[in-house]
């Protein structure tokens, strides 16, 4: 064997060992720079010196910035996605190079290609990923991608902390990002409900952080975080909602029916919004002045206090009908009032985490005060609360079918207490109840890119909406109806009771017999001795649910996320294994290679 050094195009011999020498202890991101230094050498004219002695080195080095910035956004109820737009808003002020990419439209290999990536992602459910972000999450988590060394990353996770996978997501992302050997740029932002300030800080700082790594030129003045989210498709957003009319407030269940689900009618004329079948319409509401007096009254407050809320004066009464969470509870609430009471109890409680969650889970503001009865100040009790979140819904109509109205499906939240009151759901009761027909309610819509309807029309699909989650799907068949679709159409249906439960029946009636519904299949749970439910019937027709997959059907699935989709996403795999002949694991990644190819869509909640 030769002891030659070898030769790399022009370069050879002793050259190319002083050049491997040189580099030998630096780092990837090191390694990159000194690319772009090099680089920047050869654009300058003859022999340049190295430390700053020709100005024409210095500008073109400073001009080649050593990487990019990719923001991977997953989103399940827009705010992720807000948040991930003001990041990028705020990077192309600095003259950063920037890409921002929704998980499902971004190829996981890919990331071996990249220098530095934002994670922005919330979580949903029991600490799982949101829809767009689960085939990410699923690869990183098995290893299937590799060591990504040289990439630089950090992770923004929005979350509740009431619930017990406070922002797990996030805590995952940034945990198989450190396993993959990847650098972290800067520690992971862990944000509650109230984030935005909070979000705008800590991209701020990450920003610092990333500018000096990729050398690039100086920053311009950087844009103010909460002031960039996009507007999207129109006008209104989350923070400049559009003022609309209720039109119609219907009952859709019968009178013996153990639901209250409504047929919501709003008309959005002059508004300009536009919406696609997936979408949902953001509602934001005012809290009930029955529940804001008790409040009161239990508190020993009048209501006239003076508080300051996001920088301005307002009356206590009017902040806690507008401004402030009453109806979800958190954990912080329990724990926040524990501190300032002398109840033994109410601080035994606050002290055993697990009883904490599980009683917030099914109580109210009200409860905790009535069973812990508290003076407070008027800014103890602001301090304790949470800001208003607007509510949102699975748009149950297509604008091709009604034009500037959008249809909502909605149950009332109801539930009785062990002293015989009942307690209501903010939004739904303020609908159901509070608005009056041809009342103002504030809107706006949230675009959902990640559950959408097959763009060849001719592509079957099946859909499974059990309860409200039915709605999207309302939205499916007008759009296809209107659109002269020849694909096929399969919907999954149940509820508890044919007679008072069978939500739009005349409609779905209506369908069949034109031909557009194909298929449907209805599971009514507690009209026979054994509890039937969408999975079950899925499970049934498994042959035929393969055969339409074979056809290259996309399969969706809108409802609970808890019980019900997992159960479903259960009969799939189920399905594949004893119809496709694969076992287990070669069916769970059928059904994976399903979501990737956007043929898997889950709007669920």
């Amino acid at each position: 064997m030769s002891d030659k050094s070898p030769s790399l195009g022009p370069i050879g011999g002793p050259q190319l060992s002083k050049l491997a020498e040189a580099v030998a202890n630096l780092s990837p991101t090191e390694l990159i720079w000194a690319s772009g230094f090099l680089f920047g050498l050869a654009q300058g004219a003859g022999g340049v010196a190295v430390a700053g002695t020709s100005s024409a080195t210095s500008s073109a080095v400073a001009a080649q910035p050593t990487g990019s910035l990719t923001i991977l956004v997953g989103s399940q109820t827009g705010n992720a996605k807000g948040v991930a737009e003001s990041v990028k808003a705020q990077a192309e002020a600095r003259g950063i190079p920037v890409s921002l990419v929704a998980m499902n439209d971004y190829k996981p290999k890919q990331l071996k290609k990249e220098t530095h990536v934002l994670i922005v992602t919330s979580t949903y459910g029991e600490g799982e990923p949101p829809e767009a972000a689960a085939d990410l999450h699923a690869q990183l988590k098995g290893g299937k991608i590799g060591k990504l060394f040289g990439l630089q990353f950090a992770v923004l996770g929005l979350g509740d902390s009431s619930y017990e996978f406070f922002c797990q997501t996030a805590k995952d992302f940034d945990a198989f990002f450190e396993k993959a050997e990847a650098t972290r740029l800067q520690d992971a932002a862990i944000l509650d409900v109230d984030y935005r300030a909070a979000a705008d800080a800590w991209a701020a700082s990450f920003l610092d952080k990333l500018a000096a790594t990729l050398t690039a030129a100086p920053a311009v003045a950087a844009v103010a975080g909460s002031a960039v989210i996009a507007a999207g498709h129109s006008a209104y957003d989350k923070f400049n909602p559009f003022t609309a009319t209720l039109s119609t407030n219907q009952k859709i269940t019968g009178r013996d029916s153990t639901k209250d689900i409504r047929h919501f009618e709003i008309n959005l004329e002059g508004s300009g919004i536009t919406y696609q079948p997936g979408d949902a319409l953001g509602i934001w509401f005012d809290n009930d002045a029955a529940v804001v007096a008790e409040i009161l009254a239990l508190t020993g407050l009048t209501g006239d206090e003076q508080v300051t809320v996001s920088g301005k004066a307002a009356a206590l009464s009017d902040a806690l009908t507008n401004q402030f969470e009453l109806t979800r509870l958190h954990a912080a609430f329990i724990t926040g009032l524990a501190e300032i009471s002398a109840d033994d109890k109410l601080k035994a409680l606050a002290a055993d985490k697990d009883e904490t969650r599980k009683f917030a889970a099914n109580a109210q503001i009200v409860d905790v005060l009535k069973r812990f009865p508290t003076k407070l100040t008027a800014e103890q009790l602001v301090g304790l609360l949470r800001a208003l979140s607007p509510r949102l819904y699975s748009i149950a109509s297509a604008q091709s079918e009604v034009e500037e109205e959008v249809h909502l499906t909605v149950g009332v939240v109801r539930y009785p207490q062990e002293d015989g009151s009942v307690r209501s759901g903010g939004a739904s009761s303020f609908l159901a109840d509070r608005v009056q027909e041809g009342g103002e309610v504030r809107v706006f819509v949230e675009h959902n890119d990640s559950f959408r309807l097959p763009a060849d029309s001719n592509t079957p699909v099946i859909m499974v909406g059990p309860g409200t989650g039915i709605a999207p799907f309302r939205s499916f068949i007008q759009e296809r109806d209107a659109q002269g679709a020849e694909g096929k159409n399969w919907l999954f249906f149940g509820n508890p009771h044919f007679t008072q439960d069978f939500l739009y029946q005349v409609e779905w009636q209506k369908y069949v017999k034109s031909g557009l519904l194909t298929k449907i299949d209805l599971a009514f749970s507690r009209d026979q001795a054994n509890k039937i439910y969408v999975q079950d019937k899925l499970k049934a027709k498994g042959a035929e649910v393969w055969q339409w997959l074979q056809e290259g059907a996309h399969f969706y699935v809108c409802g609970d996320a808890n019980r019900m989709a997992k159960d479903v996403h259960d009969a799939l795999v189920n399905i594949v294994v004893e119809h496709g002949g694969k076992n287990a694991e070669q069916a769970e990644e059928y059904v994976n290679e399903l979501r990737r190819a956007k043929r898997y869509q889950r709007d669920v909640y």
